[in-house]
């Protein structure tokens, strides 16, 4: 880890070991901290660590996989990686740890809370209420067969594969892969309740954000089995919804989501930014200190 620049009264710190990634500090100190999950392309999130600093909190970003000596893809990734995240948040002086993950870094989050009891809140934005097989290859280059995007101390995580007889409705131009999902459900049901992310073993606060009109994979309804799982064991969860926002939710600060050639995430740039200012003041708050301990649905 080298020391860089302060900026707007935070410290960063580029970090090269054991991933690559940013860690930022607040000059002043904090004993609330993050770590920062992109999605699937798991790249380093430097923006929204940089936002989350900027609100007291020590963030940590990393690179969880096609760095060095990474897998080039989601495939059979170490929940410890997210682990040694936790630990060096916890190296830094920072007593209240949380995970916030988006789409496939949201699976993570969770799974890495169910885990990892140090873990005290988790912030999940557009989650799977379902471990998933690999998207892209594994460290022996295959895409197949599929395996599973995670494992605990050496085992693979029980996982839903994909129906690869699935066809997008669309003929030309991004695609919603959100069938995908929904077909897989139904094609390989008997893996279902296995492959369910126990949300209910977590120590941690969840809070969970999600918009209606995802086109990736149904995250809203995926939230809203999350927060009934936990509900019915008697453990507290706050999910924040908007019928009308898409697979990527913007905080304030962040400007709209770059559009893709590839994929519909649907939703649309006011709703997604909607249902990110709605979240916010809740995600500071689930963060830095206590949390919501109450079920709510906000749209």
């Amino acid at each position: 880890m080298r020391d860089g620049a302060s900026v707007s009264a935070i410290v960063e710190h580029e970090v090269t070991a054991p991933w690559e990634g940013v860690l930022l500090e607040p000059a002043a100190g904090s004993g609330a901290g993050v770590l920062v999950l992109a999605g699937s392309s798991g790249r380093v999130d430097r923006e929204r660590a940089r936002l989350l600093a900027q609100q007291g909190l020590v963030s940590l970003a990393i690179r969880w996989f096609g760095g060095p000596g990474q897998p080039a893809g989601i495939c059979e990734i170490p929940l410890e990686t997210f682990v040694a995240g936790v630990d060096l948040l916890r190296s830094r002086g920072v007593e209240r740890v949380g995970v916030l993950g988006v789409s496939k870094g949201a699976e993570a989050a969770l799974l890495t809370a169910v885990h990892e009891p140090l873990v005290d809140v988790v912030v999940a934005v557009s989650p799977t209420a379902l471990v998933w097989c690999n998207v892209g290859p594994g460290p022996d280059g295959r895409r197949h067969p599929y395996r599973s995007s995670w494992t605990w101390r050496g085992r693979p995580l029980s996982f839903v594969p994909m129906d690869d007889s699935w066809r997008p409705a669309e003929t030309d131009g991004p695609v919603s892969v959100r069938g995908w999902y929904d077909l897989s459900e139904r094609t390989f049901a008997t893996h279902l309740d296995a492959a369910a992310i126990p949300v209910e073993r977590a120590r941690a606060d969840v809070l969970l954000i999600a918009g209606g009109d995802d086109a990736m994979w149904p995250s809203l309804r995926y939230a809203q089995q999350l927060a009934a799982r936990r509900r019915a064991a008697g453990g507290s969860i706050r999910l924040i919804s908007h019928d009308d926002a898409g697979h990527r939710p913007r905080f304030p600060g962040e400007g709209p989501a770059e559009s893709s050639k590839t994929f519909r995430y649907g939703g649309t740039p006011h709703a997604d930014t909607s249902l990110g200012k709605t979240a916010w003041a809740p995600v500071i708050d689930a963060l830095s200190a206590t949390g919501n301990a109450s079920v709510s649905v906000s749209d």
